[in-house]
């Protein structure tokens, strides 16, 4: 899809109240976000998006689509003040941070941090 005919939600980050009214976010990631305890748009920033995911795949019990991951990283970057984007525009960055942070890991073969095991890094 062209981001020219792309229209993404863009409300005033200082006002906007509900989580439903931020870019790439709908009734269940809002959901997802109030498991974890982010009832409100401002308690978006500083938050790491990693951890975010991380603590929405605890509170789930199960490993959650990894695209969730660029919803939090496209809402994170947007209540910090940045342009909105679609979260795909965070697809790319996502990968490339996991296989950064899993070639840091000193141990093992996996890192079950994202959700991901063994080789499995190439496939998100």
């Amino acid at each position: 899809m062209e981001n020219s005919k792309l229209e993404i939600k863009n409300p005033h980050r200082e006002t906007a109240s509900r989580l439903e009214r931020l870019p790439n976010v709908g009734k269940a990631i809002a959901g997802h976000l109030r498991s974890i305890g982010i009832d409100h748009p401002r308690k978006l920033i500083g938050k790491d998006p990693f951890e975010l995911y991380e603590a929405l795949c605890r509170t789930s019990g199960k490993r959650i689509d990894p695209c969730v991951m660029d919803v939090c990283m496209s809402v994170v970057h947007f209540m910090q003040g940045d342009d909105p984007l679609p979260w795909w525009s965070f697809t790319d960055e996502r990968k490339r941070r996991i296989i950064k942070r899993q070639k840091g890991e000193s141990t093992g073969n996996s890192d079950t941090r994202f959700g991901l095991q063994g080789d499995e890094e190439t496939t998100v």
